[in-house]
């Protein structure tokens, strides 16, 4: 394709971006995130916890697609979500389901009673420690796995060369860190950055697009000149790559 039928295709793609839940099934067989072989498994993590009368919150669920795999009591469960589309979604699934949802944008000020959860699970999603502090029982844990602040900076930067981090202090040793400071015992601890390709640069105008508060800024106008060097890239060496940085916490009231 020319510059202009590269253009014309970028941009349908960047039209399109938009995502029910947290689901990557669009670029599926566009791109590759090695996250999967992550040393650890966040499921396996969760499910060595739970107990069948464990009273649980599962914190920015998205679609509820991980929590759902639990199949943990829907009475004893309880979900938050902030994207408002997600939220609809999880009314009409999740809410029909007799799960508990409730909208949470607010991290610092949950709905929920004083030590009102067993386990709170959090998988990417955002979390205040001291409020986490409150709403758990004594004994209970809270498990996240989150994304880190170098998450995709090598994609970032080569799209916005003037962009500035986003989200500084999330890595392991920073947030363990709080943790400890609000009276948490860590039960776990892990970090790791892994490979993430695109074999087609469409598809990373899609990714970029959904993950906006990261590719903060971006456009297809913007970026063409950069979007063209991708590309350049791509049809020499097959993709272009970066790396998504993760840790892993468990801890315990």
């Amino acid at each position: 394709m020319n510059k202009l039928e590269l253009k014309k295709y970028w941009k349908s793609e960047e039209k399109i971006a938009h995502m029910r839940g947290w689901d990557f099934s669009y670029i599926k067989d566009r791109f590759k995130s090695y996250e999967d072989n992550l040393s650890w498994n966040y499921e396996n993590i969760v499910k060595s916890y739970l107990k069948p009368e464990a009273k649980i919150l599962d914190i920015d669920t998205g679609g509820g697609e991980i929590l759902l795999s639990f199949h943990h009591p829907y009475h004893l469960t309880t979900v938050t979500e902030g994207f408002a589309p997600n939220v609809k979604l999880c009314e009409e699934t999740l809410g029909a389901k007799g799960i508990r949802v409730r909208e949470v944008t607010n991290y610092g000020d949950m709905p929920f009673e004083d030590n009102e959860f067993d386990i709170i699970i959090n998988r990417h999603g955002a979390y205040d420690v001291n409020e986490l502090y409150r709403i758990l029982k004594s004994g209970g844990v809270f498990i996240t796995q989150q994304v880190g602040e170098e998450n995709e900076r090598e994609l970032i930067e080569f799209l916005l060369p003037e962009s500035r981090k986003q989200f500084t202090g999330m890595n392991l040793q920073s947030q363990k860190a709080l943790f400890q400071k609000a009276g948490f015992k860590i039960r776990m601890e892990k970090e790791e950055m892994k490979p993430i390709e695109f074999y087609d640069v469409g598809a990373l105008v899609w990714f970029a697009r959904i993950i906006q508060w990261e590719f903060v800024d971006f456009s297809v106008e913007q970026c063409f000149e950069r979007l063209l060097e991708a590309q350049r890239i791509v049809e020499r060496d097959g993709c272009i790559k970066g790396n998504v940085h993760r840790y892993l916490i468990v801890a315990q009231k």
